[in-house]
């Protein structure tokens, strides 16, 4: 057999694999066996929501983190042991606030004293139909939610390498990261504006303000009295436990203005900014700013690609009892 053939050959049965495990997905899959778990699962968020506004961020931003690691399976939840290091603990997920996981923790916990319900739901549609629920509860749209993932079985730091976008990245990289994952230059620049709610650290971004080049130590692409403020908030040599709103205009509400600020010139890292940078993803990203119906439509398509993404199956996935350990 030929080596092109060969090729040929795993590439469709990745494919297959692919849309095998994705075609499980329907929504209402727990009809019969747990027919309120959205309702429950978003009282628990409410609750937790009523503590904490980081819940949104955070549960937004490890539903992301998961699905592009390993595929959407929870497997970013599992805690480190003695003999193995987990995905959560690799220096890229470091980052990833706790009320996120605690979010999914204690709304498995309500689903699961539902009588009927215990152990029927996976940690990774809990989180998938959390993470639908804070962005609506942040203004963001309604999507109907596919469910029917398992849980993965392995979780590992090395599996994390190379797998998440960084703020530095150019639009190529960016591209590629999120073709990687079957997701599409489109999905990449709606999921991207996830980034109008929660906060970063002064050091993912420090470089632009301070040691950009040798002729601009200021990324010249920053709106000067933004680039300003930011120096004021984080000045060098911050204590790295300093965090600053990504979105400085409407921090705490998913909405469009992430397209307009980048208009502005006030995307917080180059990976943001870029998007409009980039001749290539620059109509996109003014046709978001001036159209919310638009952007929320491409948002939902871009989600729920997401959510698609590694699926696993009773063949190679479970239902775990505790979301941060394995059964």
């Amino acid at each position: 057999m030929g080596r092109f053939n060969l090729l040929l050959i795993v590439l469709i049965g990745i494919w297959l694999m692919r849309h095998l495990a994705a075609a499980q997905l329907q929504q209402n899959f727990y009809a019969s066996t747990c027919p309120n778990v959205e309702r429950i699962v978003k009282k628990a968020v409410k609750k937790k929501l009523s503590q904490t506004f980081i819940t949104i961020p955070a549960t937004l931003r490890l539903f992301f983190h998961d699905c592009m690691i390993n595929g959407c399976d929870a497997s970013v939840m599992i805690q480190s042991t003695s003999n193995n290091k987990a995905e959560k603990d690799h220096s890229d997920n470091l980052s990833l606030a706790g009320d996120g996981f605690d979010t999914v923790i204690k709304a498995k916990e309500a689903v699961d004293a539902i009588p009927g319900c215990k152990n029927k739901v996976s940690c990774a549609d809990i989180l998938a139909i959390a993470t639908r629920d804070v962005v609506r509860m942040a203004g963001g749209p309604f999507y109907p939610i596919e469910l029917g993932r398992r849980d993965g079985l392995v979780s590992t730091a090395a599996s994390v390498e190379g797998k998440l976008p960084h703020p530095n990245f150019n639009l190529d990289q960016l591209t590629s990261s999120f073709a990687s994952r079957g997701l599409s230059q489109t999905h990449m620049i709606a999921l991207s504006a996830a980034h109008t709610l929660g906060f970063s650290h002064c050091d993912k971004f420090s470089k632009r303000l301070y040691n950009f080049s040798a002729k601009n130590p200021t990324d010249t692409k920053l709106y000067p009295p933004y680039a300003a403020q930011l120096k004021a908030m984080c000045p060098q040599n911050v204590d790295p436990g300093i965090v600053v709103s990504i979105d400085p205009t409407t921090p705490m509400r998913f909405d469009n203005i992430y397209f307009r600020n980048l208009i502005k010139r006030k995307g917080i890292f180059t990976s943001d900014q870029i998007l409009y940078e980039d001749p290539r993803s620059k109509p996109t990203v003014v046709d978001w700013a001036q159209n919310s119906t638009r952007f929320n439509e491409a948002f939902i398509q871009a989600m729920t690609a997401l959510g698609r993404v590694g699926v696993k199956t009773a063949s190679n996935g479970n239902i775990r009892i505790r979301c941060d350990a394995f059964n």
